[in-house]
């Protein structure tokens, strides 16, 4: 049986090391810690490493030493992904200043991975956001499902 094959945005590296939610960093910390993540086939995307860069040098070194750690397939942009993002913004599944949210779902749907696993309730991980990014992606031509959740359901994956 093949791994599935998951996108993780930017907010999973972060929570690693947030102090001010221990629920999550805890979920997170186990995901990575206990070795759970080897049963999946992890990516990331230049949208990640973007994001990263907008925070502090201390914080970048940490998540940039994360990542390699546990060396994520990096994926690289092209027409297909930025053609699919701006029609997530065009059609107001997200608002015009989630750009890099809607990057991140265009990533996974064009590399057609099966999950985006991510701590952004509002714009990622949440059943109307999914329901409405299912639509545009049928219309564009993608039928590949795409879950959009927390780490919190796979947190005890066997």
């Amino acid at each position: 049986m093949e791994k599935l094959k998951l996108y993780l945005e930017t907010s999973v590296w972060n929570f690693y090391y947030v102090d001010d939610s221990p629920e999550k960093l805890a979920v997170t910390r186990h995901f990575f810690d206990s070795q759970l993540y080897q049963q999946f086939d992890l990516h990331i995307s230049e949208t990640v490493l973007e994001e990263i860069k907008k925070a502090t040098a201390e914080k970048q070194t940490q998540l940039f030493q994360l990542i390699d750690r546990y060396q994520p397939t990096l994926l690289s942009s092209n027409a297909k992904v930025r053609e699919l993002a701006k029609a997530y913004l065009d059609h107001q599944i997200l608002p015009m200043k989630s750009h890099y949210d809607a990057q991140h779902i265009a990533f996974a749907t064009v590399y057609e991975l099966e999950v985006i696993l991510s701590w952004n309730l509002k714009h990622i991980a949440n059943l109307y956001r999914q329901q409405r990014v299912q639509a545009i992606n049928r219309l564009y031509g993608y039928t590949n499902p795409l879950q959009m959740i927390t780490l919190l359901e796979v947190s005890h994956y066997e």
